[in-house]
């Protein structure tokens, strides 16, 4: 059986939608819709091993937030969007507590880019505290790592943030990572915010050691950005839109895997990362857009 690809737990939910009878209901499943700052929100919550099950990914909460209209690029588009994503990573996470911001990927790769592009908007105050702490209590202590990729370093994404992490002892761990959609039209147009750690390598089909709490020791909460859609994926869904009565499985599945994206992917991928970034300051620190352009000019 043919497998359609996704890593958002939105697109998951329809999948098993479109393959069960009408009748079926979908267990250990709620989803709940609501907008902020003019951009739709879908909460997923995997609530029991039934859910894990039919959605194939951990128990725990999951948001997609629809910046599509983002890029209309409408009065306040990007400060909306920052504090829409910012809202929800800070309902998500911890108040209090040092973070170690994780930066997955390979930044000479524009789709994988995502994360190493956004930790240069995060606002990096662990040694200002340590250094300063009277000038700078105010801040939350925040240390920031990009773990590059095997390839280039030898060293398995989760075999380096394991180690500093018992070094920097941290709170928590918030890894960024760019992920595939199945549909092209969330492809640099959805955030995921999630509580149950990540994947190194998911969106490009390259599956690594997990980070989450069982790994690490400590709460992982991800933000993943969908970058590229999976070719045999595409393909299967543009043959049922158009009609196609039968579609041959086996050569989907046997064919060499590769990733598609947009035209587009280095403006989207530049502007999204800025986005993600502030939305990390928003939820850590008590600052409005504007201190954030200063402190980071």
């Amino acid at each position: 059986m043919f497998i359609k690809r996704t890593d958002l737990a939105l697109e998951a939910r329809e999948l098993w939608q479109e393959s069960a009878e009408r009748t079926t209901r979908l267990m250990g499943v709620k989803a709940t819709k609501t907008k902020l700052e003019g951009y739709p929100v879908t909460r997923v919550d995997i609530l029991d091993h039934r859910g894990e099950e039919a959605l194939g990914k951990p128990q725990g909460s999951y948001f997609t937030i629809d910046l599509t209209t983002f890029w209309q690029r409408k009065a306040d588009f990007f400060e909306r969007a920052v504090r829409a994503v910012g809202t929800e990573l800070k309902a998500l996470l911890p108040p209090e507590g040092a973070v170690l911001v994780v930066g997955l990927g390979n930044a000479a790769m524009t789709p994988d880019a995502v994360a190493p592009r956004a930790l240069d908007s995060v606002l990096i105050t662990r040694h200002l505290l340590s250094a300063m702490p009277k000038q700078f209590a105010g801040f939350r202590p925040v240390a920031a790592f990009r773990t590059g990729v095997l390839g280039t370093t030898g060293v398995e994404s989760a075999e380096a943030v394991r180690g500093l992490v018992e070094e920097v002892r941290p709170a928590l761990v918030l890894a960024i990572d760019a992920l595939a959609s199945r549909r092209c039209g969330r492809v640099c147009a959805t955030v995921q915010l999630s509580d149950t750690g990540i994947i190194p390598g998911s969106g490009v089909g390259n599956h690594r050691s997990a980070l989450n709490q069982e790994t690490l020791g400590v709460p992982v909460f991800a933000i993943g950005v969908p970058t590229v859609v999976d070719s045999a994926t595409l393909a299967a869904d543009v043959l049922e839109e158009s009609g196609a009565e039968k579609i041959d499985e086996e050569r989907l599945r046997d064919h060499e895997p590769f990733m598609v994206t947009t035209r587009d992917i280095d403006q989207q991928v530049r502007d999204l990362s800025k986005v993600v970034g502030y939305g990390i300051n928003w939820a850590l620190q008590d600052l409005e857009i504007e201190e954030m352009n200063a402190l980071l000019s």
